[in-house]
């Protein structure tokens, strides 16, 4: 365990980025909350204030691994010569510093997916090139229930995880590459693991009060695919749905993505560009369009999530209970509803 005083937040960071671009949570003009580059100049106090305050960003870190556009290559014809022009960026080494433990759950989500074979080599060089350091949630908010996924909030994982206790922010290793980061911080002390164990004490009394503590994921597993896909309060539950997909862009585990071409009259780009289940061209094909209605694209969403996911990948949930769609659906709808309104017998 080792420790640094508060009031050399910026220190740390200057030593994190000697070598590496440093990403935290970072505070626009209007109160928003992101994952962007810290900048030298950023006040202690400021960066104090967004990592004690802010529990989560608006869009997750997943952007830093999984970007919501990116360049993937070009074609530049020249008679009957096709050129593939390589668009991929050397990928720096780079730090995201104050991720959550949710968060830091849904990279494993993400690998599952991005690193199966075949395997995604843009996701993947990202991911090799990323060090992790997590952050203890100190207040947990009552729209959070990361605990139903087995995930505890006071003990993150990553490759190093922090704590703020009173003036102090402690650090552990926990991965390889975190010890070898951590023994090139000659910024760092030695620490006593006792004011850790106490805050992680005052984290599980807050988490055992919250509005969600009781929610489970009981029934939800491939023994009751067809009785959920076929359950009638489906209609209920996505009757007032716009398919607006804000739940799946603010999520830190959904992973559809569209591919297209443009011709730049020089070049023809590919980009991807993430996607979402509740849109209603989603999946659209030449033959039709394969879940017509929003009913059938909103349970698509939360089946895959809750069922087709955890039966394909070992018992994980496509969910880490960050609570990011309970804050931003602009009707009120979210996966905690959904979970609640299907175990009601």
């Amino acid at each position: 365990m080792k420790q640094i005083s508060l009031n050399k937040i910026n220190d740390l960071l200057t030593a994190c980025g000697k070598e590496r671009r440093v990403y935290l949570p970072t505070a626009d003009t209007t109160g928003q909350t992101y994952f962007s580059q810290w900048k030298s100049d950023t006040q202690d106090a400021d960066i104090l204030h967004t990592l004690q305050n802010t529990l989560n960003t608006v869009r997750s870190p997943k952007d830093l691994f999984f970007p919501q556009v990116e360049n993937l290559m070009g074609f530049r014809v020249t008679g009957k010569q096709i050129e593939l022009v390589e668009n991929r960026d050397t990928t720096e080494d780079f730090v995201l510093f104050g991720v959550r433990a949710c968060d830091a759950k849904s990279f494993e989500i993400l690998d599952k997916v991005f690193l199966a074979e075949p395997v995604d080599t843009y996701y993947q060089t990202r991911r090799e090139h990323g060090l992790v350091i997590t952050l203890a949630c100190s207040r947990p908010a009552e729209t959070c229930f990361c605990g139903t996924f087995g995930i505890d909030a006071a003990n993150p994982a990553g490759d190093i995880s922090c704590w703020i206790a009173g003036d102090t922010l402690y650090w552990q290793a926990n991965t390889e590459k975190g010890k070898q980061f951590t023994d090139s911080l000659t910024i760092l002390e030695d620490a006593s693991e006792d004011a850790v164990e106490a805050e992680k004490e005052k984290i599980h009394a807050i988490l055992d009060r919250l509005p969600l503590k009781s929610l489970t994921t009981e029934g939800f597993d491939e023994e009751h695919t067809l009785e959920l896909w076929g359950s009638d309060k489906w209609a209920s539950l996505s009757e007032s749905c716009l398919g607006c997909g804000t739940c799946t862009f603010v999520c830190p585990t959904c992973q559809c993505y569209d591919i297209q071409d443009f011709n730049t009259g020089s070049e023809i780009k590919r980009y991807r560009c993430w996607d979402s289940c509740m849109y209603s061209d989603f999946t659209k094909m030449s033959a039709g369009q394969p879940r017509p209605t929003q009913l059938e694209r909103f349970r698509q969403r939360f089946m895959h999530k809750l069922v087709y996911f955890p039966t394909n990948n070992d018992g994980a949930y496509s969910c880490v209970g960050c609570g990011r769609c309970l804050q931003k659906c602009p009707i009120s709808m979210n996966i905690a509803k959904v979970m609640k309104t299907l175990q009601d017998k």
